[in-house]
């Protein structure tokens, strides 16, 4: 279903725990049993299998029992390494810990995974996880598709993408969940089967945090009868995850087109909204809007509603502004296509992040092409099960409350097990509104900072900078002879200008100073437009032509003007959305997305590369 072969270099999260360390029972004799007969007794593990133990370090004796951990790993004939996390920022606050340690696990798990060439991550959540999960949405009053749970795979992305040549690649690893039809008793039951002991977090006992709540107010009721209908409702529930997310990345491919300056525009005539669910139109319209403004919060409730009234009207006349985006009919379009812009008027601060050019190198060489097949594979497989529309239950439900009512109907659950789930559904729901001091684990962490990172809103020669986690900019120095440019029409362009390195007196760029990035705004187009009018440009091209060194003033007033012709063939809109840089003074430098530099010398460049990609990389629910 993942699309996995036993050759394939595979990463485990363990923790000790009896899930984890069922997991790697079973991920070793699935390694072992499938193991190349050439390569038996070279050595003493398992080739291609890898155990990561995370030492978060937030109890005493964690790291003795991360050792611990590591030596039964051993023992397994699985390769293991021990990973400790350093709390850059101070520990965690207690309504954040469980949040912040997985944070910073997923962080350390795909950083090892970077660095052993490993494209795939097996994770040990089970049903009785899905269980929890399915009470905890339903309690935040979660629709259909987040009742359906985890996903069975899912990729996650580093924080920074690859800047290395040409193609800037989003770089993931694939994460899948094997262990999803498993209950608890099952992982008991793998590790007593395989001679396995485990250690047992305290922490899980704990009723400040709300899944342990939900742990145990499961565990008192759980008949068999019920836990077999709660699992029926939930894969009721990813069966139309399943069918809805593939409705949408045919949407996606055939309706929506992403313009490099960093916007999308819709075709409401290929998109035909009137005759798409509101359940697939409510998806395909968040992952436009999440991936242009990099805010993966859910649109739901009275968003969700104004943006389906939106684009459900033909031909669009109106603008609007909702979850971070700017939506506005495209120019020329007469309404028949949507323009979807990132907002600079939301209430998210300018975020400026610095980072270090990173190569990921073989890794991308070897894993990515790998990786591609994986993915191929579970998709060609998974295809296989795909249902139509007519056999996909719960199209037509809009709340969490009719999920349950529509399962009874429909006989997946009996009517005992339907009031179970509302008492738990109604006691969680009472827990989070008397303490809403405790965040729970499926929370939006958007706004939260990444430890050790730090957002400013300079940057200066030589470094690189990712901006509202949108736009890398790349910031190389000054060249002193002609500069080593990207492309090849940015080299003619500089040629046109007759740029032999030299500056003047009249440049405005202290060579030793930063310069700080915000957004365009509309003086930015009047600097320009005023720029390109000053007399002596007739002069400037007289110098270009004879090859003379020539000013950054005089530099600055050609590039205005194509600068200015650039940005005629960019909606108003978009133009808000694009980074430029200024001097300590506030005076225009660059707009690098459109090759504006106030002078020859300045090398800054800027590419759109939203840190998640569209859509959000693959996943399978089936």
């Amino acid at each position: 279903m993942a699309g996995l072969k036993s050759h394939h270099r595979i990463a485990i999260g363990v923790s000790g725990g009896p899930d984890s360390m069922a997991l790697c029972v079973l991920a070793a004799h699935w390694k072992s049993e499938n193991h190349n007969a050439a390569t038996k007794g070279r050595s003493k593990c398992i080739d291609g299998l890898l155990a990561i133990v995370v030492d978060h370090g937030l109890r005493k004796e964690s790291m003795e029992e991360s050792n611990l951990v590591c030596r039964r790993i051993v023992d397994m004939g699985i390769k293991c390494e021990v990973a400790r996390c350093a709390w850059l920022d101070g520990r965690p606050k207690p309504g954040h810990l469980q949040e912040a340690a997985r944070d910073k696990r997923y962080e350390i798990f795909q950083h090892i995974c970077f660095q052993h060439q490993i494209g795939v991550l097996l994770i040990a959540h089970h049903a009785d996880d899905q269980a929890e999960l399915f009470i905890l949405r339903l309690s935040r009053n979660s629709g259909v598709l987040g009742l359906a749970g985890m996903a069975f795979t899912s990729q996650i992305f580093a924080k920074f993408p690859d800047c290395s040549g040409e193609a800037l690649k989003a770089h993931g690893i694939l994460l899948v969940r094997p262990l999803l039809e498993f209950s608890k008793e099952d992982m008991y039951n793998i590790c007593r089967g395989g001679n396995q002991e485990w250690v047992e977090d305290p922490t899980n006992q704990s009723p400040l945090y709300v899944r342990n709540r939900i742990r145990m107010s499961l565990n008192s009721l759980s008949t068999s009868i019920f836990k077999t209908e709660l699992q029926a409702v939930i894969s009721a529930c990813r069966i139309t995850r399943f069918f809805v997310d593939k409705l949408c990345c045919k949407l996606i491919n055939e309706a929506v087109t992403i313009v490099p300056h960093g916007y999308a525009v819709i075709d409401l005539g290929i998109l035909n909204p009137t005759e798409v669910k509101d359940i697939c139109l409510v998806k395909f319209i968040a992952l436009v809007l999440q991936f242009i403004s990099q805010k993966h919060r859910p649109v739901r409730g009275s968003t969700s509603k104004l943006l389906l009234d939106y684009i459900r009207t033909s031909p669009c006349k109106t603008c609007l502004t909702a979850a971070s985006c700017y939506l506005c009919p495209a120019p020329g379009s007469k309404g028949t296509k949507i323009l979807v812009c990132c907002s600079v008027n939301s209430s998210f601060p300018l975020k400026m992040e610095l980072f270090e050019a990173c190569t990921y190198g073989e890794h991308d060489c070897y894993v990515t092409s790998e990786l591609k097949q994986i993915i191929a594979n579970g998709i060609a497989y998974s295809d296989i099960f795909l249902p139509d529309a007519s056999n996909t239950p719960f199209m037509d439900i809009t709340s969490s409350e009719s999920v349950l009512i529509e399962a009874k109907r429909l006989g997946i659950i009996s009517d005992s097990t339907h009031r179970s789930i509302v008492s738990l559904q109604k006691e969680e729901s009472e827990n989070f509104m008397s303490k809403p001091a405790i965040i729970s684990e499926c929370e939006s962490k958007d706004d939260v900072q990444h430890a050790g990172a730090t957002p400013r809103k300079s940057i200066y020669p030589g470094q690189v900078g990712y901006f509202m986690n949108r736009f890398i900019l790349n910031w190389m120095g000054f060249h002193k002879t002609s500069p080593n440019k990207s492309s090849t029409n940015e080299v003619e362009r500089d040629k046109d200008l007759g740029v032999e390195g030299q500056c003047c007196s009249s440049c405005i760029i202290g060579h030793e100073r930063g310069a700080e990035v915000r957004h365009m705004i509309d003086t930015d187009w009047i600097y320009l437009s005023n720029l390109s009018k000053l007399r002596n440009v007739e002069n400037f091209q007289q110098q270009i032509h004879s090859k003379k060194t020539i000013s950054c003033s005089d530099h600055a007033k050609l590039s205005a003007q194509r600068a200015l012709a650039s940005l005629k063939s960019i909606p108003v809109a978009a133009r808000r959305a694009m980074p430029v840089l200024v001097n300590p003074q506030g005076v225009l430098l660059s707009i690098p997305g459109i090759g504006f530099t106030h002078c020859p010398r300045l090398m800054v460049y800027a590419v759109f590369k939203p840190s998640i990609p569209f859509g959000g990389g693959h996943s399978s629910y089936l």
